[in-house]
C-alpha cells in the first residue's frame, strides 16, 4: 500500500468529526399522496390562469342568459309596437328599438340562445366522428388511414362558410318552411359537413405520437387487446388538442351562424337570433341612424365568441407540457 504524500506546510487536510457533520436522508420522499395524472395538472394549472376564470365569468353569464332569459327582461322578443320604430332608450327599454318595433335588449338577450344552440351542437357533431374518424386512421394505419385523410382532404379543400352557404341553399329549395329546431339543425349540420376534416386532423395527429409510447408498448406486452390499447389509452391521452380545438371552435361556429344569417341564408328571419338581428340592423347602420341597434347583438357575439377564445387559449397552456416543464 503506497504511503500518503507528506502536506506541505499550509496544505494539511483537516476532516471533521462524523457526529459534528450529520448527512440528511437524500433517499427520503412523500409517498402519503396519492399520484397525479395529465388532467389533474392541468386543472391545478388551469386555477392559477387568469384568462381561465376570465373565460369563465363570460361563459357563466352567458349560460344563464341562454337558460333563463326571462331573469333579464320580461319583454317579448316577437312584439313590434311601429309606432316606436327607431326610438331611443327610454325607461323600461335601455336599449330602445329597431325599425320593426322590437325592442333591442329583449332580442338581444333572447337571441342568445340560438345562436349559442347552434355553436354547441355544431362542435358536438363536428368533434365526435372527427375524433373516431382521426383515431382509427392514426392507430390501425394502412388502408384506413389512407381513405379517411384522402376523403377529409377532399372536404377541407372546401371552405366553411361557402360550403355552409351552398348546403343551405339547397335545403331551403327542398324544405323552405321549416320550424324552430330544424332551422337550427339545418345550419348545425351543413358547418358540420364542412368542419370535421380539421377535428380528423388534429385527432389522427396526436393517436401518432402517442401510440408508440412506452406506457402503450407495456400495455400490450401484459396483454391487452390493440382495441382496448386504443381506447383505453391512446385516445385519452390524445384529447387535449381536441379539447383546445373544439372550445375555441365553439366560438368560430357562433360566429359562422352569425355570418351566415346576416347572408341571409342561417336561420329563418323569424328565429330571434344575433345573425337576423345584425342583417336587420344593416340599413341603419349605412344611413347611419341608430347605430345602437347593431351594436348590442354585435357587442354580445364578440364578447361570446372572447369568451370561448380566452378558455381555448388557457386550457392549451395549462395542457401543454412544456410550458409546465418550463415552470
Amino acid at each position: 500500500m503506497p504511503e500518503s504524500p507528506i502536506a506541505l506546510p499550509g496544505q494539511e487536510r483537516f476532516v471533521a468529526a462524523v457526529e459534528e457533520t450529520p448527512l440528511a436522508d437524500t433517499g427520503s420522499f412523500d409517498d402519503t399522496g396519492s399520484p397525479e395524472n395529465q388532467w389533474q395538472e392541468a386543472w391545478k394549472q388551469l386555477r392559477s390562469n387568469w384568462l381561465f376564470w376570465v373565460s369563465a365569468a363570460i361563459l357563466s353569464v352567458v349560460t344563464i342568459v341562454v337558460c333563463f332569459p326571462q331573469l333579464f327582461t320580461d319583454i317579448d322578443p316577437t312584439y313590434a309596437d311601429l309606432s316606436r320604430s327607431l326610438d331611443g332608450p327610454s325607461k323600461g327599454h335601455i336599449a330602445g328599438f329597431d325599425k320593426q318595433g322590437y325592442d333591442v335588449f329583449a332580442r338581444t338577450i333572447y337571441g342568445a340562445r340560438a345562436s349559442v344552440l347552434v355553436g354547441l351542437f355544431a362542435t358536438l357533431v363536428v368533434t365526435l366522428p372527427g375524433v373516431l374518424l382521426g383515431a382509427f386512421a392514426g392507430f390501425y394505419g394502412g388502408i384506413t388511414d389512407t381513405l379517411v385523410s384522402r376523403i377529409a382532404d377532399i372536404f377541407f379543400a372546401i371552405p366553411l362558410l361557402l360550403g355552409a352557404l351552398v348546403g343551405i341553399s339547397v335545403i331551403n329549395n327542398l324544405w323552405p318552411n321549416r320550424g324552430y329546431w330544424a332551422s337550427i339543425f339545418t345550419v348545425v349540420f351543413a358547418l358540420a359537413a364542412f368542419g370535421w376534416p380539421q377535428v380528423v386532423r388534429i385527432a389522427r395527429g396526436s393517436v401518432l405520437e402517442v401510440k408508440n409510447l412506452e406506457f402503450v408498448n407495456a400495455a400490450r406486452a401484459i396483454g391487452k387487446t390493440r382495441r382496448a390499447n386504443l381506447w383505453g389509452h391512446v385516445v385519452p391521452n390524445s384529447m387535449s388538442a381536441v379539447i383546445v380545438l373544439a372550445t375555441v371552435s365553439l366560438g368560430v361556429y357562433i360566429v359562422a351562424e352569425a355570418t351566415l344569417s346576416f347572408l341571409g341564408l342561417g336561420l329563418p328571419p323569424g328565429v330571434v337570433s344575433w345573425g337576423n338581428d345584425l342583417a336587420a340592423a344593416q340599413v341603419q347602420v349605412r344611413s347611419g341612424i341608430r347605430l345602437g341597434v347593431m351594436f348590442w347583438p354585435a357587442t354580445a357575439l364578440a364578447i361570446t365568441s372572447l369568451g370561448f377564445i380566452l378558455l381555448g387559449d388557457a386550457i392549451s397552456d395549462a395542457l401543454d407540457s412544456k410550458s409546465r416543464n418550463r415552470e
